[in-house]
């Protein structure tokens, strides 16, 4: 990978990791529904009038987006206006991870490796780690976390459905899949915004809709999704996948640290266990024991 696409790679990294924050920064005035599809719909439109539509099953491209569009940033915006803190949200919706493996060895027939056993096994003690130290410091209430798990889950699925239209005869272009399915999830958010908020709570964020949350909805919009999408799956299609995937180890990293310098948000001692051995068993997935094979050469 040259310098420049390594840079890009790392912007793209960072823009991520910083999203987290900045959806904890746009909740503060809008509920976490209504923020989602107004997200969306800045996705949308205006990119799809200069973005071809992909020639994908109708049936697929509703599976993408109310999966991992609509379900994931449903439960991940409620998690974090429940309370979830940004930067744990960031660790731990990385368990997508996980589920993708385990619902490819479902629907594929894909086996698992030992280094993926490993890793899932000491994620989820990391993840049961984690759950301790934060309700027993009352840092992070249960319903959080399973929120946060839930649009993991989200997450996974779409990861499936990805697939399965990667491998039609004629793939769609990233960007082309990432704009179009944007318009799947929006009216699912309104309409749950409208049931959960009612429609004066909805009216209200509007009215009163301030800086902060604007520029929140642009970057969320612009520079997470359209932007950060597009170099994405540039570089994945220039460079092998393990040149490139692995890189996506470090949004909780940047997460976590952007939550504290930022939100001012601490970890105790027993959540920086958890938050340790998920990144490790994340490392295991990804990498296997190459540190180990390493020191026996």
């Amino acid at each position: 990978m040259t310098r420049k696409d390594g840079l890009l790679a790392l912007l793209v990294v960072v823009a991520w990791g910083l999203n987290f924050v900045v959806i904890k920064v746009g909740l503060h005035s809008m509920p976490p529904l209504m923020l989602a599809g107004l997200r969306f719909l800045l996705v949308a439109f205006p990119a799809l009038l200069v973005v071809a539509r992909p020639k994908v099953p109708l049936s697929l491209l509703l599976g993408y987006g109310l999966t991992i569009s609509f379900g994931q940033f449903a439960f991940l915006f409620c998690a974090i206006n429940f309370g979830m803190p940004a930067g744990l949200a960031s660790l731990v919706l990385q368990a997508q991870a996980f589920f993708t493996i385990i619902l490819g060895a479902f629907v594929f027939r894909e086996r698992l490796q030992l280094k993926q056993v490993a890793g899932i096994t000491l994620a989820v003690f990391g993840v049961l780690v984690l759950v301790e130290g934060s309700l027993s410091g009352q840092h992070v209430a249960l319903l959080g976390f399973m929120l946060t798990l839930a649009a993991a889950l989200s997450w996974a699925c779409g990861n499936i459905f990805n697939k399965k239209i990667m491998q039609l005869p004629q793939p769609p272009a990233i960007m082309s899949l990432v704009v179009w399915s944007a318009l799947v999830p929006i009216v699912p958010f309104f309409v749950a915004s409208l049931i959960f908020d009612g429609p004066a709570v909805m009216l209200q964020s509007l009215v009163s809709l301030d800086v902060t949350t604007v520029l929140s909805l642009v970057y969320l919009a612009f520079i997470a999704t359209i932007v950060g999408y597009g170099i994405w799956g540039t570089l994945l299609g220039r460079y092998e996948t393990w040149r490139v995937a692995p890189l996506s180890l470090l949004v909780p990293v940047v997460g976590l640290a952007s939550a504290a310098l930022l939100l001012g948000e601490t970890l105790s001692v027993l959540q920086l266990l958890g938050a340790l051995l998920i990144m490790a068993g994340l490392y295991i997935n990804v990498f296997g024991f190459r540190v180990r094979r390493a020191a026996r050469a």
